[in-house]
């Protein structure tokens, strides 16, 4: 028989090792496919809330964040890069320039999960962004992944038009972070076992396997 397990993903849309680990992640889940059974759950984490709405150019930010010079950044991306490479996302560092405020997003994201359609817009979001170069902020742009993910485009332009889902999306980013979580992407099974990180398959696997056999 099949364990159930529940997995909260708390993530950023603007992180690229959230779309690596959320990939990994998928990875594994597949790989124990006849062992296990996952309720997944995205949970929001803004990694720059007081991130302007038209957002602040990628290099400038991540050198005051980090102090890291542009040799070091370059690095950076190439290692990202080919992360996503291993498990099949595509990120077209040269499309991505700017870095944005995500707080409408969580909302949209918020709203999905209610729909049951939170994890296909969390993939679609991560493209738009790392893969398109797109404004994962921008209400347009929202509207429209939420369309191609199956969900109602009116009721999404509505949501994104008025406050609908802030205090809740508030609610569960001060929840997580009163629990300690403050770097992405942090993924917690059964509401005890925390792994942080975009970590390879296996390491998911492993533990998702260690995790059902003692439930």
């Amino acid at each position: 028989m099949k364990k159930r397990l529940k997995i909260d993903f708390v993530s950023d849309i603007s992180c690229p090792w959230c779309i690596i680990g959320l990939s990994s992640l998928q990875q594994a889940i597949h790989s124990l496919g006849d062992q296990i059974e996952v309720d997944l759950h995205f949970q929001p984490f803004e990694l720059n809330p007081a991130m302007p709405s038209e957002g602040q150019d990628l290099d400038e930010h991540l050198a005051e964040k980090y102090g890291l010079p542009p040799e070091q950044l370059e690095r950076n991306r190439e290692a990202i890069r080919a992360r996503g490479e291993q498990v099949g996302f595509a990120f077209n560092m040269d499309k991505r320039s700017r870095i944005y405020n995500t707080f409408d997003a969580h909302r949209l994201l918020h709203w999905a999960g209610l729909e049951g359609k939170q994890l296909e817009l969390e993939r679609a979001l991560f493209e738009a962004y790392f893969t398109e170069g797109e404004n994962p902020g921008a209400h347009d742009l929202l509207v429209r992944m939420a369309g191609k993910v199956g969900l109602d485009q009116e009721r999404a332009r509505e949501i994104l038009a008025s406050n609908a889902y802030a205090d809740e999306v508030r609610q569960r980013q001060a929840y997580y972070q009163q629990l300690g979580i403050h770097s992405v992407p942090s993924i917690i099974i059964n509401e005890r076992h925390l792994i942080q990180g975009g970590q390879p398959q296996e390491v998911f696997a492993q533990a998702l396997q260690q995790i059902a056999a003692s439930s």
